[in-house]
């Protein structure tokens, strides 16, 4: 079993009672400014084991009736077709899939918001498309010297020039496909539009990390710096909640920075500033719901072992720079950690040693290793897939799940018709072999049943395999590492 050191329930209830708190502050009109990912934060569920990776979603779900959402997107990333890694999509299809995606689960979606506007011709297309899809669509214009010149910012030349967004809800949610799509300028635009109506509305952040609430050099925050090297967040004591409360509060830097500026806009809508710190600004509780913070601290230094492989290999790939992988490499020394913490990497090199081939390990939840290396009818993680369902199937090793003589055409196949290189079976390709064999064989039933228990599992590859390889995993939620060696021939 998987330790468990996060309450789901308990954060789902103390956030959305949060949030109403919140709403109610500011006379039932709230705008959220929501950071990260709401369908798929696995982040969140990897250091906070317990944290479902919908968990915000979720959550919101509780406030369902009082919520519209509104997505925004930047014209520059419209420009340069910015993509998605994790989905392989444009920022500008992201936001048809992400407005779906809610409306599907019954949230009330209001329109796209195109902020960074210039008169970028790819932008004016791309409205034009969605109001022909009958979206509402706005333009937030670029303002010179922000966030910095507030006295234009606060201005009919500023926020005064922008499309006002018409909501009908108490909470309204301002999303979008990633980082530096505007979502803060978007709400604080709208307060400012808002108030010239009559209506003084309210703004709050929601963002996971780091968690507020906990030390600054805890685990789980330096994982969300870890998360963070390629863009150099930097976890810091917020020093204006010091000074206001005389109580630590953690935050980064980007926000820290920002504050004094924020909070000249905020005497300029309001005539005062409703926080005294960037800390009160957000409305994060998951601090609170930490059920075994051991747990959360063990798994968190996973992670930091875990980013720097990763940054390792897309330095390998020419995709990283060695600035993000010593960023990483010096929240070691912050955490205690080494790469000894990781069990799985020294037996998987191990088992290279022995043969000289290319292997891999992977640790169960009971804490038992089981190792694997290539050959030539399997890839190595392959390999590894198979020894570890046989493991938990109680299926003596010596027993071959595909025979060879199946394997064989399927590489064929490969070679002669699809023009590969590699005739060794993937991982998904086993999967599927295994999938038709078990209609008839006992043996492959059995292993396919046990790969739910491969959740949440930790391993590591000496070599660098393929984006299939990684993708199965990741859908196994397998917690997969590799060294950074390109794999030979």
């Amino acid at each position: 079993m998987i330790q468990i050191g996060f309450d789901n329930d308990k954060y789902l209830h103390l956030q959305s009672e949060h949030i109403r708190e919140r709403i109610a502050q500011f006379g039932n009109k709230l705008y959220l400014e929501l950071g990260g990912k709401l369908f798929d934060d696995y982040h969140a569920s990897r250091v906070l084991p317990g944290f479902q990776p919908d968990s915000k979603l979720r959550m919101l779900s509780l406030l369902q009736d009082s919520i519209e959402i509104e997505i925004a997107i930047s014209a520059r990333d419209i420009e340069k077709n910015k993509v998605r890694q994790d989905l392989g999509i444009t920022y500008d299809e992201d936001v048809l899939r992400l407005r779906n995606e809610f409306m599907n689960r019954g949230f009330l979606v209001g329109g796209v918001i195109i902020t960074h506007y210039n008169g970028q011709t790819s932008a004016d297309l791309y409205r034009q498309r969605l109001e022909r899809l009958g979206i509402d669509t706005y333009v937030h214009y670029t303002i010179e010297g922000y966030p910095h010149n507030v006295a234009l910012i606060d201005s009919e030349d500023g926020f005064g020039r922008n499309d006002y967004v018409k909501t009908t809800r108490p909470l309204v949610v301002i999303t979008a496909p990633g980082p530096g799509s505007g979502k803060m300028a978007v709400c604080l635009s709208q307060l400012y539009n808002e108030h010239r109506r009559g209506v003084e509305a309210g703004y709050a952040k929601f963002e996971t990390f780091p968690i507020w609430s906990l030390p600054l050099k805890h685990p789980v925050n330096l994982a969300y710096e870890a998360a963070t090297a390629d863009i150099n967040d930097v976890n810091m004591i917020d020093p204006f909640h010091l000074e206001a409360y005389q109580k630590m509060a953690i935050n980064y830097n980007r926000d820290i920075e920002i504050f004094p500026v924020l909070k000249k806009l905020f005497e300029g809508i309001y005539g005062e500033s409703p926080y005294k710190s960037p800390t009160d600004m957000g409305v994060n509780m998951a601090g609170f719901c930490i059920s075994d913070d051991e747990v959360c601290c063990q798994a968190a230094k996973q992670e930091i072992i875990r980013r720097y492989f990763t940054a390792l290999n897309q330095l390998a790939e020419g995709r990283g720079s060695e600035s993000e992988v010593n960023k990483i490499k010096q929240l070691f020394g912050q955490a205690g950690i080494d790469i000894d913490n990781r069990p799985v990497v020294k037996a998987a090199r191990d088992r290279q040693a022995e043969n000289n081939r290319p292997a891999a390990a992977i640790q169960l939840s009971d804490g038992t290793i089981i190792t694997a290396e290539s050959g030539d009818l399997l890839g190595t993680l392959s390999a590894l897939l198979l020894n570890a369902t046989k493991h938990l199937a109680g299926i003596g090793h010596e027993v071959k799940l595909i025979r060879q003589q199946l394997i064989t055409p399927i590489q064929n196949t490969k070679l002669t018709y699809l023009r590969g290189h590699n005739p060794r079976l993937h991982t998904d390709e086993v999967l599927i072999a295994l999938s038709v064999l078990s209609i008839e064989d006992a043996n492959c039933r059995c292993a396919l049943g046990c790969l739910p228990q491969l959740d949440g599992c930790e391993a590591h590859c000496t070599v660098m395999v393929s984006e299939v390889d990684h993708k199965i995993f990741r859908k196994l939620g397998i917690h997969l590492t590799c060294d950074p060696i390109r794999k030979k021939g």
